[in-house]
């Protein structure tokens, strides 16, 4: 009977685990993407805070799963996800403490996106295999207060494990040890990393590349002419960012402010096919670039124009700009992260 009793607990145990670890998982899934898409200084900090919570809870409850995997036949795809769960959170931590830095072109933030990517289907696939909807829905005794009060006991943990870890990243030597909201790490602005994302590559453009802007015609050189300078932070999503003085042309200079008023948004499009819609009204805070910190931009880093999107992340900055189109579409007509 004893044993029996035991038997009970352990599988409520198990099931409170595994149940846990499902919305932990979905919720850090969701909580790093959304903080790809934020960059004002307070959301950013309380989606980056969010997300680091539900990671470390994550660890947290790493012993109890261990006692539910050492009793469970594991299956390959179950492997998988574990592989790939404790990758993203190893990568996670060495972007906190490492801050951003590349390996064969590839930074410790864009491991823990791809580990998450991968982990994502994995999990589905393991709820269905352990009964799906069955196994997720909430029971009588999940809201017991011995529960209720383990959880609460739990988020105190863990918070206190973030700001000792948080207060410890920023006192050890490395990069510099406070970052941005979104939980990138300063470089060089003279030395910004050349980075792309997903599928784009570097074009060959010849140097008499023309943007067109609402049906007229630039160069780089007619560009920089009437330049003026703009400080802006650039904030990629890989995990670093750089606080540079660009110089460039205001697109809603470039439009008649009766065709900008007409306008819904305002399409940007580069050489490669690469795009990103802005809403007209914000015209004004949209830069067409040709230098950074006094210097001609490199072809890794959109020469000869790219966009400055102030306030917004690195992957609205378009680079080697081709196109700037007015449409009466709203701005919210495409996908939230390109797909390029």
């Amino acid at each position: 009977m004893r044993t029996e009793a035991r038997g009970r607990t352990f599988a409520r145990a198990g099931r409170r685990t595994n149940v846990a670890l499902f919305w932990l998982v979905v919720g850090a899934f969701v909580t790093g993407w959304v903080g790809f898409a934020v960059a004002r200084p307070v959301p950013s900090w309380l989606v980056a805070a969010l997300h680091a919570l539900l990671g470390l809870a994550v660890v947290a409850l790493a012993p109890w799963k261990s006692m539910i995997i050492r009793r469970s036949r594991l299956r390959v795809a179950s492997v998988l996800l574990l592989v790939a769960v404790v990758l993203g959170l190893a990568a996670g931590f060495v972007q906190l403490f490492a801050g951003w830095s590349a390996a064969l072109g590839i930074s410790p933030l864009q491991v823990h996106v791809g580990a998450s990517l991968i982990a994502l289907p994995l999990l589905g696939w393991h709820v269905l295999r352990r009964g799906g909807r069955a196994m997720l829905a909430p029971r009588r005794s999940d809201l017991s207060r011995r529960v209720l009060l383990r959880g609460l006991g739990g988020l105190g943990a863990v918070s206190a494990g973030y700001l000792v870890l948080t207060a410890l990243s920023r006192s050890i030597g490395g990069p510099p040890r406070t970052p941005a909201a979104t939980g990138s790490r300063a470089v060089d602005p003279d030395a910004i990393p050349a980075t792309i994302w997903l599928l784009d590559r570097v074009p060959e453009l010849a140097p008499t590349h023309r943007v067109e802007v609402a049906g007229r015609s630039y160069g780089a050189a007619e560009l920089a002419e009437d330049a003026e300078q703009v400080n802006a932070r650039l904030d990629c999503t890989s995990g670093w960012f750089a606080d540079a003085t660009w110089s460039g042309r205001r697109v809603a200079d470039l439009i008649p402010v009766a065709d900008l008023a007409a306008a819904r948004s305002v399409l940007v499009t580069s050489a490669t096919g690469y795009r990103r819609r802005f809403p007209a009204a914000e015209a004004g805070s949209l830069w067409l670039a040709v230098a950074c910190q006094g210097r001609p931009l490199t072809a890794a880093s959109g020469a000869p124009v790219r966009l400055v999107v102030p306030g917004r992340r690195g992957f609205w900055w378009v680079k080697w700009v081709a196109r700037v189109e007015l449409s009466d579409q709203p701005s919210w007509a495409q996908p939230p992260f390109p797909a390029q």
